[in-house]
């Protein structure tokens, strides 16, 4: 495990994290809260098989089980899990795991898309010590319909990834998604979008297409930036209209998007959803939750709430 100059853990958002139960938890923030990872419950291990969670399910098997587990984060203000340093058993780390899956000899059908599609991505110029691979494909949990999720470790890295699936999409060599799986993408989300805004939405970020017939995404986690601590406080919801003046974080976890307001700095989003959902100059609609920190500053959160119901961002001019 990677350790930094005080002698504790680099852990990364997009990591998972292992217990001695037979837990495994996604990690949602590079930071530590008391010596705790934030993260979220995904896998548990029945019978040597590891076994995928949704969110209802996760929470109530811990609340059964594993209560300790479940947290308050005061500088999330939400309610998410964590994991004391101390019980961790295993660091996955997306990084190695690639690099491992690179120099296997032995593929099975998902690994062989995986690295035909490195290859396309390494072909187009993108340094492959720069990504990792995170989701069921970290702890070898994969099954025959899953997909893949890379993370991207540079800024300059993923904006080249994404600018490479855009070109070899042109060149026909990976598809964009069909009907049917925007529509399960759709379902999935839950989003507050109907399903026209969302597809146009998704379809200009090229952080997702098709090889052989597997979906695979684009992620990005910054690991140069120190994480953000700053507490914030929730206050009411809010929706409105404003102009993006700084999309640089879009992309970001959480992804973060400055505006032109009077008394709100900027939009932040911890959804997936609304990642790289707008660019500079373009005029969006806004729902969320305002949030102050100790310092009087202002911000609107869209995913206040894993499933952010009633939560979105709409570009309404470009």
């Amino acid at each position: 495990m990677i350790k930094n100059t005080r002698n504790k853990p680099i852990i990364f958002a997009k990591d998972f994290i292992e217990t001695s139960e037979g837990l495994v938890f996604a990690v949602v923030s590079s930071s530590l809260e008391q010596d705790q990872v934030l993260c979220f419950l995904r896998y548990i291990k029945i019978d040597s098989v590891w076994n995928k969670l949704t969110t209802e399910p996760a929470n109530a098997y811990l609340k059964l089980h594993h209560p300790n587990y479940l947290h308050y984060s005061p500088v999330l203000d939400a309610q998410l899990h964590a994991v004391p340093l101390t019980s961790i058993v295993k660091h996955h780390q997306p990084k190695q795991r690639l690099q491992n899956l690179i120099q296997s000899k032995q593929y099975d059908a998902i690994e062989n898309d995986l690295i035909q599609l490195c290859e396309f991505l390494r072909q187009g110029g993108l340094d492959l010590a720069q990504t990792g691979i995170t989701g069921s494909l970290l702890i070898g949990a994969q099954q025959a319909s899953s997909d893949i999720d890379l993370v991207c470790y540079s800024r300059a890295a993923f904006h080249q990834c994404r600018a490479i699936v855009r070109d070899l999409i042109e060149e026909q060599h990976l598809h964009e998604l069909e009907d049917q799986d925007w529509q399960a993408s759709y379902q999935r989300r839950s989003c507050d979008l109907s399903y026209s805004d969302y597809t146009w939405h998704e379809r200009r970020k090229y952080n997702k297409a098709i090889i052989n017939g597997r979906k695979f995404d684009l992620n990005f986690i910054d690991d140069t930036l120190n994480p953000d601590l700053t507490s914030y406080q929730k206050g009411e919801a809010i929706t409105l209209e404003c102009i993006i003046t700084d999309d640089t974080q879009g992309f970001d976890y959480p992804a973060e998007f400055k505006i032109a307001h009077d008394h709100i700095d900027a939009i932040v989003c911890f959804t997936a959803t609304y990642t790289g959902q707008a660019f500079k100059g373009e005029t969006v609609q806004v729902s969320g939750i305002v949030e102050q920190n100790q310092h009087g500053i202002n911000r609107i959160v869209v995913g206040s709430s894993r499933e952010a119901q009633g939560e979105y961002i709409k570009v309404i001019r470009v």
